[in-house]
């Protein structure tokens, strides 16, 4: 018999005439199970699911289980946009005219496989992203964690509807943040964004003009000043040009020069379109982080150690420059031990790439550094005729003894990786000064190594100080082991939500997020009209 199927669509009741029947016999008919059948065959996992249940309906028959379920799909389609995902693709209202249209049992069966097949794809997209990293740019080496299609129905078929969709999406508190500021962001995308960007190249406090209330109406907009009326750039001018500069990376002088007028002239809508990859990266990373763990923003230029959610050390990096064979991958790994006084065992496309053009044109160049042969025997340079090699040819490798003039400082920690990435000293220490620090070869320097050793350390000595320094002074290569190794993240947030609201902004230094920017909205994510 025909029945009406109420459901709640936000705070809307929404009626849906849909094919109810009226025994259980009827609700499993042959015409029923051979067109799910049909549409389920070419997809293994969700075939082999209706087949230990017989091919009985799991969406659209009469029970309440069912009713339930189909609840909540609706209901977290409705809400996918908020997420940042493809509006078209989970459409709330799509499902409730197929509901409508479907008037017979084949027609039911085909939609049942339908809302099986849409319900595994929102589940993996809100869970571990639209985007396979990998595919968006080969430097995101990040493994992401994708559930099994049968373990997500059978998840779903054990809960509470409800509760399993809202458990879908990444549970941190930055993801929370991100969906919440998002919003906050649409709403001032909206109404126009922060007005009118500032036609200056530098304002200093003191100054007067239409200028400086430019930038004193674009702060205001952005919530980091009280409206006024002032066309000077006053006490108060400055101090919000001071928290603007904090949140966003820069040196905090309160005066606006070039780099930070540039970042507050940012529309609006690309913040947007930050946050929604911020968000998409957030599920890439949809995994326990480690209760002590080492975090490595390359867009920050900062390592921290994290303890329970709390950093408990920070210090400046400088990464790895914007070359196309230098920048720093993204990825995640393990900090076994660290080396104090290490050698550097130049890799070879420095080698070929750098320093045998050198030895080219001056055999005595480079003269820190030992040729070695395969077995690491020293090799003399004495008669060598370094012209007769090219990166092809040249069989040798490169090191450099330990000493304070090392291209590693005096300690390196180790989380082996086929990557060849690691965190070290390094004796160029006036790099740290800088406001954008990409200049390595790939690896992360640390500022503060000998502080970063220690609050490791810490964890598995009453005095980490001296077992430190006790190494150092020997001046040979020492190893110390980790009693317990840590994991190691290098991430790449241009977007942050602060634990107290509001966001943080960085640079897209290696152009990464515009890439997956530009493949989100290929997959049908967008945000609707815009203006700066």
């Amino acid at each position: 018999m025909m029945g009406r199927i109420e459901f709640r669509m936000g705070k809307v009741m929404v009626s849906v005439l849909a094919l109810v029947l009226s025994t259980e016999l009827a609700a499993q008919s042959i015409g029923f199970k051979q067109s799910l059948a049909q549409y389920t065959v070419s997809e293994r996992s969700i075939a082999k699911f209706y087949r230990a249940r017989e091919y009985r309906s799991f969406w659209t028959g009469p029970t309440a289980q069912e009713r339930a379920r189909l609840q909540a799909l609706i209901t977290a389609f409705a809400d996918a946009d908020m997420h940042g995902l493809p509006k078209a693709r989970f459409n709330a209202e799509v499902v409730l005219s197929k509901l409508r249209a479907a008037n017979s049992q084949s027609a039911l069966g085909q939609l049942e496989a339908e809302l099986t097949k849409v319900f595994l794809d929102y589940a993996h997209a809100v869970r571990s992203g639209l985007l396979i990293p990998s595919e968006v740019d080969e430097e995101i080496v990040r493994k992401v964690r994708y559930s099994k299609p049968l373990d997500l129905l059978e998840e779903l078929e054990a809960s509470a509807p409800q509760a399993f969709f809202k458990s879908l999406p990444p549970q941190s508190r930055q993801y929370m943040g991100l969906v919440k500021e998002k919003l906050r962001l649409e709403r001032q995308v909206a109404a126009g964004g922060w007005g009118r960007p500032v036609r200056a190249t530098d304002l200093k406090p003191g100054e007067q003009g239409a200028q400086v209330v430019a930038l004193r109406h674009r702060l205001v907009a952005m919530g980091y000043l009280t409206r006024s009326y002032s066309s000077t750039y006053d006490r108060p001018l400055t101090a919000a040009v001071a928290r603007f500069q904090s949140d966003h990376g820069l040196a905090v002088t309160g005066q606006a020069n070039k780099l930070t007028l540039e970042q507050v002239n940012i529309a609006a809508s690309e913040r947007l379109a930050s946050v929604m990859v911020a968000l998409e990266r957030e599920r890439w990373f949809n995994q326990p982080l480690g209760a002590r763990h080492i975090s490595v923003n390359l867009t920050d230029f900062k390592a921290k150690i994290v303890d329970f959610d709390r950093v408990t050390f920070e210090t400046n990096s400088v990464v790895g420059a914007a070359d196309d064979d230098r920048r720093s991958p993204e990825f995640s790994d393990t900090m076994e031990y660290m080396v104090v006084n290490p050698s550097w065992y130049v890799p070879r496309s420095i080698v070929v790439g750098e320093y045998l053009p050198m030895l080219q044109e001056d055999a005595a160049s480079v003269e820190y550094l030992e040729l070695r042969d395969d077995l690491g025997n020293v090799v003399a340079r004495d008669g060598l005729d370094f012209t007769s090699f090219d990166e092809d040819t040249f069989p040798f490798g490169m090191r450099q003894p330990p000493s304070p003039g090392n291209a590693l400082g005096l300690v390196k920690f180790m989380f082996p990786n086929r990557h060849n990435i690691y965190l070290h000293d390094t004796p160029a220490k006036n790099l740290f000064g800088r406001e954008v620090r990409a200049f390595s070869h790939g690896c992360i320097r640390l500022a503060d190594p000998f502080d970063f050793a220690y609050a490791l350390l810490a964890a598995q000595s009453d005095t980490p100080k001296a077992v430190f320094q006790e190494a150092l002074d020997s001046g040979e290569e020492v190893q110390i082991d980790l009693a317990r190794r840590i994991p190691v993240h290098i991430i790449y947030r241009t977007a942050l939500a602060r634990p107290d609201g509001g966001l943080e902004f960085r640079a897209d230094v290696y152009g990464r997020d515009a890439k997956i920017w530009q493949a989100l909205q290929r997959e049908g994510v967008v945000m609707g009209e815009i203006t700066g």
